[in-house]
């Protein structure tokens, strides 16, 4: 077991399943993303790039998806809080997850670092 595999197996119930199964769809997404892990949490990278990371909100343990560029992105799911360039999308890890709205913001980030690897 390697030290990103701690990270989703030690999370409680039902965040661990809720971050694992976003784990595959970020993974699953296409063949250039690459997982690692920086400032203790796992990232996702094109092609070498960061483009999002996974995480729980300290106060309410809620899983959420954040965006590096998220401030290149305008969808009303997502949240900017204080961050001045990234974003969340904040999931209920009791509910089904919203794939398609998941997916959308997915390919919408991965275009973004398509556009600027060019």
């Amino acid at each position: 077991m390697n030290n990103l595999d701690n990270f989703y197996l030690n999370k409680e119930e039902p965040n661990r399943s809720c971050l694992l199964a976003l784990r595959k769809i970020i993974l699953d997404l296409n063949c250039d993303i690459t997982e690692t892990k920086k400032y203790g949490m796992p990232c996702f990278c094109y092609k070498n790039k960061m483009f999002c990371y996974l995480w729980t909100d300290k106060h309410t343990e809620e899983p959420y998806i954040l965006f590096v560029d998220g401030n290149l992105l305008d969808y009303p799911q997502l949240e900017k809080g204080t961050r001045s360039r990234m974003k969340i999308l904040r999931i209920d890890s009791n509910q089904d997850l919203p794939l398609k709205t998941i997916h959308t913001l997915l390919d919408a980030a991965i275009n973004l670092h398509k556009k600027s690897l060019r």
